[in-house]
């Protein structure tokens, strides 16, 4: 598995005590370097201000490189050093992209700050431009799926491609928490319509019911829609150790889920995108695991409870399922 991080990423800080912190990156590397799975790694280069564009407007663009220091929303700080370094992570998603492209292999991009809070023109919740949706445009396919598994609706990515037919938003959350978007009823705009698929979770959903979710959903569509390429909006917030949220999977389901994702990308092609993920040693195991996966080495995981091994919320999926049945065979 190919790898992309720069060291700038670690320059990134909110303040003092927020949650998105730099630990994010430095204790999964950590763990990686441990299992010698720290390997294939890429220094990307910055994103352009046109790149920017392919999904933000000018204005929103302008606002991030201007504004002052400060509050952008309670959760969201800005520094003078913040747009620099979210082109570079911007950019390092668009290399994973590449790579996973052109040489048909996974790829990880361990970028910060993250971005599916980010829509056309607006940011928050610790995102400031949308790198997964840059990238997505900036391939330029004709049929690409993000599959978001971050426990907060991709918000921001659901507003660039709402009115987008070439652009599949597949998105698992948990519902009734931040941004408050999400709802199943939303499949999209004009053109777009029946290409964004919204699976909100109640909390203390795990493992089970997330493996119905793939089964009756996800990989069905995936099948049908055929897509060039996968790019997965990776947030590891879903975990039963995150302090933010209360879904329930186990790091074991992160890598099964992860696995399913692979194995149905077009000939390999397939990048990760790190989002959210605010319990470090939870985030650094399931992310040396996905690493070690395709260098053959077997990290050990130690946070494998699963709170959900009935599939607790699969009743819940039919109505889900009803919606989505006007636009794919399910």
């Amino acid at each position: 598995m190919a790898i992309v991080f720069h060291e700038r990423y670690l320059d990134h800080v909110q303040y003092e005590g927020h949650p998105e912190s730099p630990e994010r990156l430095a204790v999964p590397i950590k763990r990686m370097l441990e299992f010698d799975v720290w390997r294939d790694v890429t220094r990307p280069e910055a994103a352009t201000e046109e790149d920017l564009q392919l999904a933000h407007t000018p204005r929103h663009i302008a606002w991030i490189k201007n504004s002052p220091e400060g509050f952008l929303d309670p959760d969201t700080y800005i520094h003078k050093e913040t747009f620099e370094i979210a082109l570079l992570a911007a950019g390092g998603t668009i290399e994973a992209a590449r790579i996973a492209y052109d040489h048909h292999e996974p790829a990880l991009a361990l970028v910060r700050p993250p971005g599916h809070h980010a829509g056309r023109d607006f940011c928050g919740g610790f995102c400031y431009f949308n790198n997964i949706a840059i990238a997505a445009r900036k391939m330029g396919l004709e049929r690409t799926v993000i599959v978001d598994i971050d426990v907060h609706h991709g918000n921001g990515t659901e507003d660039i491609f709402i009115e987008d037919d070439k652009v599949l938003f597949i998105s698992t959350h948990q519902r009734g928490i931040y941004p408050g978007t999400g709802a199943a009823e939303n499949v999209g705009k004009g053109k777009g319509e029946g290409f964004n698929i919204n699976i909100p979770l109640r909390g203390g959903i795990g493992d089970a019911t997330y493996m119905v979710v793939f089964d009756r959903i996800v990989e069905p569509v995936l099948r049908q829609f055929d897509p060039q390429m996968i790019l997965v909006s990776i947030g590891v917030d879903a975990h039963y150790a995150d302090p933010l949220a209360s879904l329930a999977l186990s790091s074991r389901a992160y890598l099964e889920l992860c696995s399913r994702l692979i194995n149905v990308a077009p000939e390999k092609r397939i990048a990760f995108v790190l989002e959210g993920g605010y319990a470090l040693e939870a985030t650094a195991e399931v992310l040396s695991a996905l690493a070690g996966h395709f260098s053959g080495v077997e990290i050990p995981m130690q946070q494998i409870y699963s709170k959900d091994v009935e599939g607790s919320g699969k009743e819940e999926l039919e109505t889900i399922i009803e919606i989505q049945k006007k636009y794919w065979d399910l």
